[in-house]
């Protein structure tokens, strides 16, 4: 397994993760919008934001993919946040975690997890966080699993465009 960033070749894959958590999708059959392409930019450019990939073979840093294809496994998102609490550590802030439906249960979410936590403790944040929608039990019990402790309760507000 590869955990590297995602780079623009991996964009359907990783829709195709978000779009369905419960089917494989086609990466070919996902139509990556303008908006996917201006998020996708956005989240590269900024030093503060990675889209990162579990892979199932070798990655060329160049951009391409080595033997079978770099089949995409796995992704997730992770903010990093500077803030006055604790002490002034950043913290970082996991979302759009996804494992392939065809390849959970073999560990592959809680190595994306670890590797996540790894690469969060060597840029010097002091907590990793996140947000579940409530209706992912499974999801749920799995971050608890992990370690992570139910420890606030969330809110959003929509904003129209």
């Amino acid at each position: 397994m590869i955990f590297r960033e995602a780079t623009r070749q991996d964009l359907p894959a990783v829709l195709a993760l978000l779009a369905d958590e419960e089917s494989v999708l086609d990466p070919a059959s996902i139509v990556v919008g303008e908006a996917h392409e201006r998020a996708f930019a956005a989240i590269a450019a900024d030093p503060r934001n990675e889209m990162l990939v579990l892979t199932d073979d070798a990655y060329d840093p160049d951009g391409d993919p080595a033997g079978a294809g770099g089949v995409v496994l796995g992704c997730l998102q992770l903010t990093y946040i500077p803030g006055l609490g604790q002490n002034g550590l950043e913290r970082a802030l996991v979302e759009a975690v996804r494992i392939r439906a065809d390849r959970r249960g073999a560990g592959l979410g809680a190595e994306l997890m670890r590797l996540a936590a790894e690469r969060a403790r060597e840029r010097g944040c002091g907590l990793v966080q996140l947000t579940s929608i409530k209706r992912r039990t499974a999801a749920h019990r799995f971050y608890e699993r992990l370690g992570f402790a139910r420890s606030h309760e969330g809110f959003k507000l929509p904003l129209a465009p």
